[in-house]
């Protein structure tokens, strides 16, 4: 018996594991070869997630938690100058998008014929987007957002701009750093929609 075995292993280890699997295989792994791989029987996956979608559905909302965003986020929402949140805020989502764009870019790739990956991405651009309101009515607040912009308009411009989608292409396609990709968005974005 491994070690892991003998100790259990947790919820979290299995879910990064399985984030680990799919970064490098794409995420119509296995539930048994995610198992295999993170020391468990299968029935021990199933138990703590019921389904493939509850796995893949707890692995992206627990890539939040394993990366930090959200408290950076808080943090960056903290800001007091207008400018300067919209810009700590988009810096932390465009270093989170280097971290998750392996899981993502195949979630997106199997969303339309697979309902578990659509349900899981679904979620957490959903939370993504709410996000993204928050920050949009805080610039109103401020007085700081263009007035050329309704909120939800606002919102959805900044929700396609910080795509994975559009991180992708200019990755891939373009052969962009994380880091220009970032610092262009990032300027872009402040030009159009502030003041």
């Amino acid at each position: 018996m491994s070690r892991k075995k003998a100790r259990g292993v947790t919820r979290n280890e299995i879910l990064d594991r399985a984030w680990d699997l799919i970064s490098e295989q794409g995420a119509d792994i296995s539930m048994s070869r995610i198992a295999a791989e993170s020391d468990v029987s299968r029935q021990s996956v199933y138990l703590h997630f019921k389904t493939r979608g509850g796995l893949l559905l707890a692995l992206v909302q627990r890539a939040d938690e394993r990366f930090e965003v959200k408290e950076g986020f808080f943090a960056a929402m903290a800001i007091d100058e207008p400018g300067s949140r919209l810009d700590a805020c988009m810096k932390i989502w465009f270093d989170f998008a280097v971290k998750i764009h392996p899981v993502a870019s195949d979630l997106i790739r199997l969303r339309k014929t697979d309902d578990d990956a659509n349900a899981a991405w679904s979620d957490r651009m959903a939370d993504l987007r709410a996000w993204e309101r928050q920050l949009v009515q805080s610039l109103i607040d401020d007085g700081a957002l263009s007035g050329d912009w309704s909120a939800e308009d606002a919102t959805d411009y900044l929700w396609a701009s910080t795509s994975i989608q559009i991180w992708d292409v200019l990755h891939n396609d373009r052969s962009w750093s994380a880091e220009k990709i970032s610092e262009v968005l990032r300027r872009s974005l402040a030009k159009t929609l502030l003041q």
